[in-house]
């Protein structure tokens, strides 16, 4: 989800500047993008060996913010939740 958020949020981005905004390692990192873009969540462009990710679908930014909007309504609510019915919220 922060990836798509990011990429929602900042349009294109390389590996290089995701690992830094996340703070993941590559090897995880090209995990999920690999997983993303054969979901048809980002799509790619490589610029001589630099590779850059987008959003695929403007449908995936638009459920971003509806995701942001719920808990944004919501967020005393969630902020206050530790424990329901005995499982963590």
């Amino acid at each position: 989800m922060r990836v798509l958020e990011l990429l929602s949020e900042r349009g294109e981005l390389s590996v290089g500047q995701l690992t830094g905004a996340l703070a993941l390692g590559r090897t995880n990192l090209s995990n999920h993008l690999g997983c993303l873009r054969w979901c048809g969540f980002v799509l790619t462009r490589r610029e001589h060996r630099t590779v850059y990710y987008r959003v695929a679908d403007a449908r995936v930014s638009e459920q971003l913010a509806l995701r942001r909007a719920l808990f944004e309504d919501n967020a005393e609510h969630v902020a206050a939740c530790r424990r329901v019915d005995g499982t963590e919220c």
